[in-house]
């Protein structure tokens, strides 16, 4: 079945031709594709767009795919330059982001569940806008590896080839940015923000 092979047998398949190969990879990853653009351009539609055209890049380039790396990273390479592109030719500003999920993954910045009360929507509602506000506000370098980490759930090996870095310098760039979300939520916080 195609829905169990790895993205690079699927991609390999996809190279000669296979639609159905590709469109698994397409179901597997365009969500968090539209996620990961969305945190980068500040528009759904455009991310969309933006999605669409990354896959047919992705088609496009099928047969050059270098199987050193992982799929995912050569992805959201494609993704990122194809949002770093537009948002030069655009000059728009960069990140804004929306309300942040926990996904139940120890490095996610959970917000808690609403709880049934006004008081608890209101509450989780402040915590979601300080959390936008502090993730805007970090330096860039910062905020990408957050958005690669917790938007686009990337692992840390993924970030590393995705942006030429080390592991650990990925790794300890990526404690300094929870310290400074740490420090910017602790009126906010009621989980913990990992490290």
């Amino acid at each position: 079945m195609p829905e169990e092979r790895s993205d690079e047998a699927l991609l390999a398949r996809a190279a000669e031709g296979d639609e159905v190969a590709f469109g698994v990879l397409v179901t597997r990853y365009q969500r968090r594709v539209v996620g990961f653009l969305v945190q980068m351009v500040g528009d759904v539609e455009l991310a969309r767009d933006l999605t669409q055209e990354v896959f047919l890049r992705v088609w496009g380039a099928a047969a050059s795919f270098d199987d050193r790396y992982r799929f995912t990273t050569w992805l959201f390479r494609i993704a990122h330059n194809l949002a770093i592109d537009h948002l030069r030719k655009r000059k728009l500003p960069t990140t804004p982001l929306t309300v942040v999920s926990g996904e139940g993954d120890e490095q996610t910045m959970p917000i808690p569940a609403p709880d049934k009360d006004p008081m608890g929507h209101l509450e989780n509602h402040e915590l979601a806008g300080a959390l936008r506000r502090a993730i805007e506000g970090l330096r860039d370098d910062y905020r990408e590896l957050v958005l690669l980490r917790h938007f686009a759930l990337l692992s840390y090996q993924e970030i590393a080839e995705l942006k030429g870095m080390p592991l650990g310098t990925v790794k300890n760039k990526l404690f300094r940015a929870h310290s400074v979300l740490r420090e910017e939520l602790v009126g906010y916080r009621q989980g913990r923000i990992p490290g």
